[in-house]
Parts: structure tokens; sequence; C-alpha cells
């Protein structure tokens, strides 16, 4: 198989020097997979262009007691103490939670609520089985409508949980994080804001004149975290653009890859937000490095029907910059 004809959605490459093989994540689709039900399948490769049919790592109906059977999203899958740990995001419909006031943004964003968040599964290899290590609860608070974690490790040792707070339950998303156990099997704290969607100056660049720049929601997808050279600390992050004005007066946009930088290096920031790096209705992106040693970023484009995308990348400094789209991989579009 081919990237153009591998349907996937919030791809995620482990870069598996062991076997010099590449591992690509992403939410289980039955019509490739040939195995019903929300989960986590995983395609593998040893050259980014010819890829096997992808094997289940993670089912969600074979969880003991598992609180939700929905969703299955944004699957990554880390290397931690001699174990990998799979983060994805699960919810439950028929769970809902309060709707918080909406303040000043006024009532039409008094949106349904709904438990969902990221759970934390464990197995001791990269092709799984993957078992929930609480099936009781997602990792970040379950007051909290979240999704997409990502491991974080900080430079003192200590895991976290970076995650985005649903614009459905903020209505100016947000990227939080949370400390977890040494084991990942649980959280040490409160979440701490880290910025909100609305801090990226660009996000309205394209509203035409007279209308008014602040208009939600506003959406945060997808965090990534990566430390540059020069100690400071990216994060790849996806949302939408408000650019295009209706008919009915609401504004819509591209979904797009972008990226913000801790300066100071901290996970606490501040983070300084920069231009997008991919628009097309692309996202979900994350970096990692070739055997050869070349920083890549995979994401996905369009949003509707996805299919993978890779580029090769340039990190000076804190500048991450996009060199060039490898079209013989990806096929282009």
């Amino acid at each position: 198989m081919r990237l153009p004809d591998m349907p996937l959605h919030d791809p995620f490459v482990v870069a598996d020097e062991a076997t010099r093989t590449y591992h690509l994540y992403t939410s289980n689709d039955p019509s490739v997979s040939g195995v019903e039900g929300v989960g986590t399948m995983v395609y593998r490769s040893d050259d980014l262009r010819d890829w096997t049919r992808p094997v289940v790592v993670f089912l969600a109906a074979e969880q003991d007691n598992l609180w939700a059977s929905e969703g299955g999203w944004a699957p990554e899958v880390h290397a931690w103490q001699g174990r990998y740990y799979l983060f994805t995001t699960l919810h439950d419909e028929n769970s809902p939670l309060p709707v918080p006031p909406t303040g000043h943004w006024g009532t039409p964003f008094r949106l349904a609520n709904h438990r969902r968040g990221t759970i934390t599964a464990v197995s001791d290899s990269l092709l799984g089985p993957f078992t929930s290590v609480d099936p009781a609860r997602p990792t970040p608070p379950e007051r909290l409508m979240t999704l997409d974690g990502t491991l974080y490790v900080d430079p003192s040792g200590q895991p976290w949980m970076v995650y985005a707070h649903e614009w459905l339950q903020t209505v100016d998303g947000t990227m939080e994080a949370i400390r977890l156990a040494p084991d990942l099997t649980g959280t040490i704290g409160d979440p701490v804001f880290l910025f909100k969607a609305s801090d990226a100056p660009w996000i309205g660049e394209g509203i035409p004149a007279g209308v008014p720049h602040q208009l939600p929601p506003y959406v945060t997808d997808g965090p990534q975290l990566y430390p540059a050279p020069d100690g400071s600390l990216l994060m790849l992050w996806s949302t939408y653009e408000k650019n295009v004005l209706g008919t009915d007066g609401t504004l819509t946009g591209g979904y797009v890859q972008t990226y913000a930088v801790s300066t100071s290096g901290a996970l606490h920031g501040p983070w300084v937000q920069r231009r997008p790096l991919v628009r097309e209705d692309s996202g979900h992106g994350m970096l990692f490095r070739t055997f050869e040693g070349q920083l890549m970023m995979v994401l996905h484009r369009p949003f509707e029907n996805a299919r993978g995308k890779l580029y090769e990348v340039e990190l000076t400094g804190d500048e991450l910059r996009v060199l060039r789209q490898r079209v013989d991989l990806d096929g282009g579009g």
C-alpha cells in the first residue's frame, strides 16, 4: 500500500531503530484493517513509500468495563520505561457534562457537552495488544471535555500529558497540561493552562473590513511537543482560520497546521504563536526523524476522507520551516 491509498486521520509515526521500521498509527478503519470496532491500527514501512496492510493494536470493545466506546481519535504510541504507551481519545455522547456559563460569548454557544478525553493503554510491543491502564475514566480530569492528549517529558524527567480543552466546553479552546504519575497510570495535581486558540494573531487576518475580529468559537487540536536545539520548546498544533464570511454572517475557514514556541524552554511558556506551516485544509501533524536523520512532518489532508502527507522540514534555532512536500512518497495533492 502507498499513502494515497491509505485512509488515515491524525497520523502518528514511530521510527523504531531496533527494527528500522516506521510505524504509522491512526484510528481503526474496518475497510482496510478488516476488523470492526473503535480502536487503533498501525501501518508499517521500511522506506515511507510502501506500507503493509494495517494491523489492529487496540480495540475499545476488548477492554473490560471501559468508560466509553466511541471515538478512537488521535492515537499516539510512546516508549516509556521499557514499555509502550498508547494515548487515544474516546467519548460517550450518552454521558453529559454540565454546560458552563457562556459569559461574554453569549447564548449561541451554549452547546451540549459530553464525556470526552484521552485514555492511556500499555503494551510490551509496538504491535500491541494495548490494554487500558484505568478503564473507569480518561486520564485528564473527567469533568473537562478534552482530546488529543500527547506525552511530554520535561528536563527533570517528569512526564506530562498535554491536551486540547475542547472549544465545545470553553468556546475559546485551550492547550493545557497535567502531570502524570511515574508509571503514567494516573495524574498529579491540577491542570496547567498553556495558551488559548485566539492567541494566534493571524487567525482572523482574512476577515473582511468592518467585521468584528473576535468571533468565537476557536479550536485547539493536535498538540505535539518538540525540543529545539537552542533550548526552546516547540508545540505543533492545529486550528481553523476564520477568513471566509458566509451569506448568513458566519465565519468559516480552512484547517491549518501551525506551531508555537516557548522561548524559555519551559512547558509553562510563555508561548509565542508563529505563522501557519501548511494550509490547504491540512493539520494534526507531528515531527519525527527518518533513519537517515531528516526531520519530517506528517499530517493529514483534507479533513474529510483524509490521506497522509509528508514534508521535509528544517529546525533552525526555534524556527520551523517547510522545505518541500515529498510528493514522491505521498502522491501530492
